[in-house]
């Protein structure tokens, strides 16, 4: 991914001696600018996806930009931009944006590093300097294979639970000979955000960093949440560890109703949220995929058939600007896709019951993201 050979090797380009002197000049003039902030577009990364590193707050005064790797060394420089020229330098697996932005596209866990966003002004002064990490989730793999439907499946009861009431988050298709189950807060399975864990053989829970007293853990897998807040709502990650040591993930996302909704339907709420039409489908009936609220002002949008944001489980993709639709093989045949982001799934079979991801990019580069699950059930 690095092209360093291009960006800073001496004689390389006209260019080399903007990035010389600044270098230079760096020495005692490393400025940094607190107005200029990276944020990272999805915030939690998972193998396969790609990352943007969205600026905010670019300085006006700026006629030159380098992204490179690690917090100091400008010779691991992995793109370059030139306001006067229009000089737009990175390799195939970027793309850079005139304000600053840079796209990695199918990330790997070599990509576990620091990244700096350095600008400079007409003299080649250093304006600002802003680092950030990208942590790289391990993406879920058992035996080469990718997780598929077959692996355990989670309803929360009720779908959308009111402020101050229980919700049950019930396990479905949970694997035989099991040696424990962990449940997380989130879609990642981090050390801090373990709720609660049960292991078979003493029939025991062990309560995690994330567990709020509210928690209530069954010994086939379903978690009880007490008195839900808004803090409760979002992903929550299941684990089941297998005697062979290997491991099945699934994913639920609980939606909390606050209190001013309580008299009236939520789906009115503004907030941008996906309807399944119905929840429960037998087999062989459609499901409607319902957008409520899409943003606003957008480039495309693209809808996953799992919690992860990789090609493999891509179903279709829309730019909304140049009206081109992308169809999966696996859905070409028996999916439509609407304007409003609603999407039309045909024949479902049980291999459908899935969790369900819409991505959307506006033209400010923001990435919001809605999920929704259905489950279909054999006549």
């Amino acid at each position: 991914m690095e092209v360093s050979a291009l960006l800073f090797c001496q004689g390389c380009a006209p260019w080399q001696g903007i990035l010389l002197t600044a270098s230079l000049l760096t020495c005692w003039h490393l400025s940094t600018t607190s107005q200029v902030t990276i944020e990272l577009m999805p915030p939690q990364v998972v193998e396969g996806e790609d990352v943007l590193f969205l600026v905010h707050n670019l300085p006006e005064n700026v006629t030159t930009f380098v992204w490179f790797k690690g917090r100091k060394n400008m010779k691991r420089g992995i793109a370059l931009y030139t306001v006067a020229s229009d000089l737009l330098v990175h390799s195939d697996r970027e793309t850079l944006y005139s304000n600053g932005s840079l796209m990695i596209h199918n990330i790997t866990q070599k990509d576990r590093e620091y990244y700096t966003l350095r600008t400079f002004n007409k003299r080649s002064e250093t304006v600002s300097t802003t680092s950030t990490f990208l942590h790289v989730n391990v993406f879920l793999w058992n035996c080469g294979r990718l997780v598929t439907s077959s692996q355990p499946i989670i309803e929360s009861l009720p779908h959308i639970v009111p402020e101050g009431h229980h919700v049950a988050l019930h396990v479905h298709k949970i694997p035989e000979n099991i040696q424990g189950f962990i449940w997380f807060k989130g879609m990642t399975v981090f050390r801090h955000l373990e709720i609660v864990r049960y292991k078979m053989s003493s029939k025991s829970s062990v309560f995690g960093p994330a567990y709020s007293g509210r928690e209530t853990l069954n010994s086939d897998g379903a978690l009880l949440i007490e008195n839900v807040t808004q803090t409760d709502a979002g992903l929550y990650t299941l684990r089941v560890l297998g005697t062979d040591m290997k491991s099945e993930e699934a994913h639920v996302e609980i939606r909390v109703e606050k209190p001013s909704f309580q008299c009236c339907n939520p789906i009115t709420s503004s907030k941008f949220m996906v309807e399944a039409v119905p929840r429960y489908a037998a087999k062989g009936e459609s499901v409607l995929l319902l957008v409520h609220n899409l943003p606003k002002e957008l480039i495309s949008f693209t809808w996953y058939n799992s919690m992860y944001r990789v090609s493999a489980f891509q179903i279709v993709n829309y730019h909304v600007i140049w009206n081109i639709t992308t169809w999966g093989n696996e859905y070409r045949e028996r999916g439509m896709v609407y304007a409003n982001g609603s999407l039309l799934l045909q024949d479902v079979t049980e291999e459908d019951s899935r969790m369900y991801t819409l991505e959307t990019l506006n033209v400010n580069y923001t990435v919001e993201r809605a999920h929704v699950q259905f489950y279909v059930t054999s006549k």
